[in-house]
């Protein structure tokens, strides 16, 4: 994959987290898209520290520092995220700035202060502790100087302005993120974000997308995304270890978008000349929303799960079905066995842990901890390749 290459799938470049609960995913981003976003020549930054990649944990002046632009409620998440894991990692610094746009509260207290003297952003994030190296700062230039990673997650309409008050404000050595939804949209045509920092401040910047409600990975429920780099792994693995949590529901979205992605692989397996298309007709992509999110399939299976798995399928297929059969158990029971005949089992993990799931081998949690189990290959428009 070049970077120059064009705007890929996160199945093109597929990394697993070895933690239960998240999934981050590569894809290689484009240099552009439109005359917008063509390569301009880098702003000259002023630099303290010539560029590095160096992320060494031995002694705390190669540790990372690690500051957030924004506090809004997805800034607020994303700095309590971070948080939790600059304190378990020995290459970042435990402090996490948070750059406040400072405002005035109903009890005429400043909001920066409030944060950092109940650890909470009462106005955007209410009742959700941050983490005590949390710390809020109204001050931009001073939340950023003694960054080397800075995380960008403000309303999409002001970053040109943000940019502009950064120029000549930050390390030399700097690595970005863009968790910002929205392009900058000028007459000439639209501008990523990703490309609007990069352009303006003369750093690569990395970004970070996905299937995710802010509220709901503050209340630690799993989620999932997908990190985009154009220049340097090295740096995105770093990006990947920063944000990986046992949590980070949108659950139903990933489980959903990982079945299309094995159940293309298997059709192109068995049958070579099906056509990508055919995957987002009525027959493919909708069908599988519909099924997951009603009818009978789902019912019972709703049911197995709420019961741990204790009752069976056939137990609740007679309760509640009145006569009809279910379809999903004997299907996937069907699919395991061709796997199992054609030695795939490594290449499709989610179909193998729904059979055993069904089967009681595992139990229904099991379904949103697969990814734990690695594969060693991955399925790439119906071959299989190995992991990069």
């Amino acid at each position: 994959m070049t970077p120059s290459s064009p705007l890929r799938l996160a199945l093109r470049l597929h990394h697993s987290i070895p933690l239960p609960r998240l999934h981050l995913s590569f894809s290689s981003l484009s240099r552009s898209m439109s005359p917008a976003m063509e390569p301009q020549e880098r702003p000259q930054v002023e630099a303290s520290a010539p560029r590095s990649n160096d992320f060494s944990s031995d002694g705390v002046a190669h540790k990372s520092k690690v500051t957030v632009v924004g506090s809004g409620n997805w800034g607020s998440v994303a700095a309590k995220l971070l948080a939790s894991n600059t304190l378990r990692l020995g290459s970042f610094h435990d402090e996490v700035r948070m750059w406040v746009y400072e405002e005035t509260l109903t009890t005429g207290a400043k909001l920066t202060d409030v944060i950092n003297s109940i650890n909470e952003n009462v106005k955007y994030l209410p009742g959700v502790k941050l983490g005590k190296n949390v710390v809020a700062d109204p001050d931009l230039e001073n939340a950023v100087k003694d960054a080397n990673m800075l995380v960008f997650v403000t309303p999409h309409q002001f970053m040109e302005g943000i940019c502009r008050k950064l120029v000549g404000k930050i390390k030399g050595n700097v690595e970005a993120i863009s968790l910002i939804k929205g392009m900058e949209v000028k007459m000439e045509g639209p501008c990523m974000i990703s490309s609007l920092i990069s352009q303006q401040l003369g750093i690569n910047c990395c970004v970070l997308m996905g299937a995710n409600i802010a509220n709901e990975i503050a209340m630690e429920k799993f989620s999932e995304a997908t990190v985009g780099y154009r220049e340097n792994r090295q740096i995105a693995d770093k990006w990947v270890q920063l944000f990986s949590t046992p949590y980070f529901l949108v659950t139903a979205a990933a489980i959903m978008r990982i079945g299309l992605r094995e159940m293309k692989a298997f059709s192109k397996l068995l049958f070579s000349s099906v056509k990508d298309t055919t995957f987002f007709e009525s027959c493919g992509v909708a069908d599988l929303i519909t099924t997951c999110l009603g009818g009978r399939n789902r019912k019972v299976a709703e049911a197995f799960a709420k019961n741990g798995g204790k009752r069976s399928f056939d137990e609740l297929e007679a309760e509640m079905l009145q006569g009809q059969k279910l379809q999903g158990v004997s299907t996937a029971r069907e699919v395991y066995e061709v796997l199992s005949h054609r030695g795939w089992l490594e290449l499709f993990p989610l179909f193998a842990t729904v059979h055993e799931i069904c089967i009681g081998h595992l139990p229904p949690s099991a379904i949103v901890e697969h990814r734990e189990r690695r594969p060693r290959l991955s399925l790439l428009d119906g071959s299989a390749t190995q992991y990069c």
